[in-house]
């Protein structure tokens, strides 16, 4: 039985009178009720738990590639730096392996401060501050296309 159809069960019961005595004949019925719906809620929330400790394990093994990941990228351009050193341009073959050389360009900038401003690039973003926002709401200001809403977040510990 899911929660929702518990939480409809309890709204819809009603209780059975004994007419002669007027003892509620099914209160363990309500009882019983009650009881599957704290079960619920529990595995719920203990559910939950599980899920959060999971996401925060792959996020720690999504840290932990992301750290290898940049490992090998610099130990493999150390080892080519090597390669290159040792070859000295020339080419190296054999059945296994083929090292080679090509030539590239790259713009090295030694001072950013130097460069004439038509041959930079500029970005503006504009971002609402939500913590500056909320304090002004707070201090009693009127902000159009702002207002301070009140929600009840769940907590599972």
């Amino acid at each position: 039985m899911t929660l929702y159809e518990i939480d409809k069960a309890l709204t819809d019961f009603e209780f059975e009178v004994d007419e002669e005595t007027g003892e509620i004949l099914n209160a363990s019925d309500l009882d019983e009720l009650q009881m599957a719906r704290q079960d619920k809620i529990e595995n719920i929330g203990l559910y939950i738990k599980n899920l959060e400790a999971e996401k925060e394990a792959v996020k720690h093994e999504k840290d932990n590639f992301a750290d290898r990941e940049k490992k090998l990228g610099k130990k493999i351009e150390s080892l080519k730096g090597y390669l290159g050193y040792a070859l000295q341009g020339q080419k190296f073959s054999t059945p296994k392996v083929a090292v080679s050389f090509r030539k590239s360009e790259s713009v090295l900038v030694k001072d950013e401060c130097l460069v004439p401003d038509k041959y930079c690039e500029f970005t503006t973003v504009r971002k609402p501050n939500k913590t500056n926002l909320k304090k002004a709401l707070k201090d009693g200001e009127e902000i159009m296309g702002v207002e301070l809403v009140e929600k009840q977040n769940v907590s599972v510990k």
